[in-house]
């Protein structure tokens, strides 16, 4: 028989009061429902919680980016609520070992895949909700999600930066915006680096695994070097 941990130290991290039945829920996956007739796994909860993401997430960066256009709110949504972002989350609190899984998740290691890690997340996120409140639940996500908003990586991820770099170019009649991208490294293992060159002058250098990644990575740093340069200017 597989050991718990304390329950109360995962509540703790999360910063709620759960009852002791709801959280049992919240924590049990389906495997384990199946093995263990009378048990209910998650996954309404999991429902539950992912609509109260959803909607905790587009009002906090809707007041929080003002300037951004519906594409780049949806886009760093996708990014913050995606299966590998909450899966993250659920590795920083410790999650994995807590959850109730069927043997066979047990074996193949159920408690660090990142789908399981994400909607176990979400059902704690359902759960909260369902007893604690709207506030309670929006309160943890915030308490969850913000620190993800304030992660460069997860900011450039959502937003459409070779497109803003353009804008930016036009806004302040910079010239047309080119890309210089060199690959190095063996097929398996390629890295790519880019610069954005805009009427001779590079304003951006980037990284990645692959050209669209580095371009991507280019233009935000171009965009953050127009405004930089340009905006007090004019």
């Amino acid at each position: 028989m597989t050991i718990l941990p304390d329950p109360g130290e995962l509540l703790e991290r999360l910063g709620v009061d759960l009852d002791t039945e709801t959280l049992r829920i919240a924590l049990t996956h389906r495997s384990y429902a199946y093995e263990h007739p009378g048990e209910v796994h998650n996954e309404r909860l999991e429902f539950l919680g992912d609509a109260v993401l959803q909607l905790a997430v587009t009002d906090e960066i809707f007041h929080r980016y003002p300037e951004w256009d519906e594409g780049s709110l949806a886009k760093l949504r996708a990014s913050v609520v995606s299966a590998r972002a909450l899966a993250g989350v659920a590795k920083t609190l410790g999650l994995g070992p807590h959850i109730r899984l069927g043997k066979g998740e047990i074996r193949t290691h159920g408690a660090e895949k990142a789908s399981i890690l994400a909607d176990t997340t979400e059902a704690l996120i359902g759960a909260v909700y369902e007893a604690c409140g709207p506030l309670p639940a929006r309160d943890l996500v915030l308490r969850l999600i913000v620190p993800l908003l304030e992660d460069t990586r997860v900011l450039h991820e959502g937003r459409d930066w070779k497109t803003r770099v353009v804008e930016l170019a036009s806004q302040y009649e910079l010239g047309t915006v080119r890309y210089e991208v060199e690959g190095t490294g063996p097929d398996h293992a390629r890295r790519f680096a880019a610069d954005v060159v805009v009427h001779g002058d590079v304003l951006g250098h980037g990284e990645g695994t692959s050209k669209k990644a580095a371009e991507r990575a280019a233009a935000a740093v171009a965009c953050e070097a127009i405004v930089e340069r340009f905006a007090t200017e004019n």
